[in-house]
């Protein structure tokens, strides 16, 4: 029985150990972070409209909002029935509730004869985008297949999309025939990772904000870290900041940051920049300083220092010799700043002594002295040149933030002035830690309640691409259809790359004020490499009590400070151990 038992395990053993052999050349045998993904099946939570309000063509569709299991059964009771027609297309449009990146499931009953029925599917990030078509409309299938045709199969099921949605549209497109349903699920597709960072306030509005930016860029965190999970499913690299600084204050470390920088690495060889844009190597520079001091990964730090040097190497010699810079390239700093060219050399030449100052501190970080010495002297040269920013804000941030110019002139002549006027939802961020840095952080947490809260009014579960606050004017729900009279949001706004419903309306870009809540109200700045010592300063402004946690590679941060009867603030801090707080 003993050596029956033993052959029986050396069996599965080897099994198991073939198995894993036969995947090494995928993964080397290791099952890492990115290979783990949570599929939470989503029952709708209405119907948002349909093609037939009669119940001829379209009956008991109430049905498909109970929770299914994903299952067809022969029972077949209570199933909503989609009847086709020669004279009307049967169609009905679905609410999941929330933006989620992820496909469809469908089940089925035992509709009459067993071919399959053809139908089309539209997902969409509004009510309007899910019911246009492409082509038609401006809505795209770019990146991500959005609008498709697709068999059903007879008593059965089928799970497809890859898409980033909160609303779909069934469509039957066989006249003759009659569909059962049995459940319409979403599959919600994301990465199993825990939140570690939080915030909680005495304003729901913020809580909600904060809430929002954490879970736009969660929803981003595919296997590399994309800007859009619709539209730009893609590695661009200045948009990352806002998104990094988003991630440090919610996750902590994770490995898509760095396998995102070094995709872009490997395939950007040198003179070339980063996505073709002089701005975008200069903020992976910028991403990997921020990315050590809070992770303290020194060894990953020296994996990049030939390229990070190499790279400082070449933007030295763009500038002339009064220290102005001359970037080739796409000049870019965000998209409605680019008519504006003064603006954007404004924008340039703060990023270059953003950069040559990071780059002097990796320098001595890596004890690399004469690099250090050689970007000190860089930096003298850049500072003799200070441009005006041509009254965008965008480029006045910068000025404020590399210390061209003065943070407090800044505010008082450009930032605070028709404050919500001229924001994007990418360099808002910078905008907000340049009113943080003239101390305006009242001033800041209007503009997001405003700006951000904008979005969060018009039915927005994730942050946009682009937006304006003047779209509120007259504006119709992103999560209805447009009332007649009532302004289509999605479909009548947007400009450059992102016209119409092109426009991405979960853009991780967008997420800057869940990292600035974070780092200026909750007050947690990190001083040493590995947040080993870290400054904890809150500003509550007209906050009652702000409360939440921030995680470190030590241990998670975790803070209360409450508004006393004399006005002071009581803090109660808790810090894991190997952490300093300092005054």
């Amino acid at each position: 029985m003993k050596s029956r038992l033993s052959t029986g395990l050396l069996i599965l053993y080897l099994i198991i150990t073939g198995i894993c052999n036969a995947q090494q050349p995928i993964n080397q045998g290791k099952l890492t972070a990115s290979d783990v993904f949570s599929r939470i099946y989503l029952t709708p939570t209405r119907v948002v409209w349909k093609s037939d309000v009669s119940n001829k063509f379209i009956a008991n569709s109430e049905k498909l909002l109970e929770t299914g299991n994903g299952q067809a059964d022969l029972v077949g009771a209570n199933l909503c029935v989609i009847k086709g027609s020669d004279s009307v297309k049967s169609a009905i449009l679905l609410d999941f509730g929330k933006e989620i990146h992820g496909g469809i499931q469908i089940v089925t009953g035992m509709f009459a004869k067993k071919p399959p029925i053809k139908v089309r599917i539209t997902l969409g990030e509004s009510v309007s985008e899910a019911m246009s078509s492409v082509p038609g409309s401006s809505a795209t299938n770019d990146h991500a297949i959005r609008d498709y045709e697709l068999l059903l199969p007879w008593l059965g099921t089928i799970e497809v999309g890859n898409s980033g949605f909160r609303f779909a549209r069934i469509e039957l497109l066989d006249n003759d025939r009659e569909l059962k349903l049995k459940e319409i699920r979403a599959i919600a597709v994301q990465r199993d990772i825990p939140r570690l960072g939080s915030f909680k306030s005495s304003d729901d509005r913020l809580n909600k904000i904060w809430e929002t930016g954490a879970y736009t860029v969660y929803l981003n965190m595919q296997n590399f870290l994309w800007d859009g999970i619709k539209r730009d499913r893609l590695v661009w690299v200045g948009d990352m900041h806002p998104e990094v600084m988003t991630m440090l204050a919610t996750y902590g470390y994770n490995e898509v940051v760095p396998k995102s920088l070094d995709l872009i690495r490997d395939i950007t060889k040198l003179p070339d920049y980063m996505n073709g844009i002089s701005s975008y190597s200069m903020w992976w520079i910028l991403i990997h300083y921020q990315w050590y001091m809070n992770n303290g990964n020194l060894e990953y730090l020296k994996e990049n220092q030939n390229y990070i040097f190499s790279l400082l190497d070449q933007l030295e010699k763009k500038t002339d010799a009064d220290g102005k810079e001359k970037l080739n390239g796409m000049r870019f700093l965000d998209w409605p700043t680019s008519p504006n060219k003064e603006a954007i050399h404004a924008g340039l030449q703060s990023m270059m002594l953003m950069t040559f100052d990071a780059g002097e501190k990796i320098a001595r970080i890596l004890k690399n002295n004469e690099k250090a010495t050689q970007y000190a002297q860089k930096i003298q040269q850049i500072k003799k040149h200070i441009p005006d920013p041509n009254s965008n804000k965008s480029a006045a941030a910068m000025l404020a933030l590399s210390g061209l110019e003065d943070a407090n002139a800044i505010n008082q002549k450009c930032l605070a002035v028709n404050p919500t006027d001229g924001i994007s939802s990418f360099y808002g961020y910078y905008v907000l830690q340049a009113r943080a840095m003239a101390g305006d952080y009242d001033g800041a947490m209007d503009v997001i309640r405003k700006y951000w809260g904008g979005m969060i009014d018009l039915g927005a579960t994730t942050f946009w691409e682009d937006f304006d606050l003047k779209w509120l004017n007259n504006a119709g729900r992103i999560d209805e259809i447009t009332p007649i009279g009532k302004v289509d949001v999605h479909a009548q706004y947007g400009s450059y790359c992102y016209k119409g419903l092109r426009n991405s309306f979960c853009h991780g870009w967008a997420s800057g004020p869940t990292a600035w809540l974070s780092e200026h109200v909750l007050g947690i700045k990190i001083l040493e490499p590995g947040c080993k010592r870290v400054k904890i300063e809150p500003h509550l402004g007209d906050l009652r009590w702000v409360e939440g946690t921030y995680p470190t590679p030590l241990g998670v941060i975790s803070v209360r400070h409450e508004i006393q009867a004399t006005g002071k603030i009581k803090s109660t801090i808790k810090v894991p151990k190997g952490i300093k707080v300092v005054n």
